[in-house]
C-alpha cells in the first residue's frame, strides 16, 4: 500500500495531467489517498511525479483503509431561495 499526496496545484497544468490526478482520487492540493502498489498506479504516479509525493505504507491492512472523503453525494439544500 502507498499513500499519495497532491503537493502541487493543478493550475496551468496540462489536461492529461489533471485527468491522471483525478483518476488517482486526488482533488485539492494537500489531499491524500491510499492505494494498492500496482504497476498501473505506479505508471500514473510516473506521469505526475512532479505534482505528488509518495509514501510507502507497510503497517496498513486492507481492512483498516477507509475513504475519508466528506462528499456523501447529497447536495445541501439552497438556503434563502424561493421556489
Amino acid at each position: 500500500m502507498i499513500k499519495i499526496t497532491l503537493t502541487r496545484g493543478l493550475t496551468a497544468k496540462r489536461e492529461t495531467q489533471r485527468r491522471v490526478v483525478r483518476a488517482l482520487g486526488l482533488g485539492k492540493q494537500g489531499s491524500s489517498v491510499i492505494r494498492h502498489d500496482s504497476p498501473t498506479i505506479r505508471g500514473m504516479i510516473d506521469k505526475v511525479h512532479h505534482l505528488v509525493s509518495v509514501e510507502p505504507l507497510s503497517d496498513v491492512k486492507v481492512g483498516d483503509v477507509r475513504k475519508t472523503s466528506k462528499a456523501s453525494g447529497a447536495r445541501p439544500a439552497a438556503a434563502g431561495k424561493d421556489a
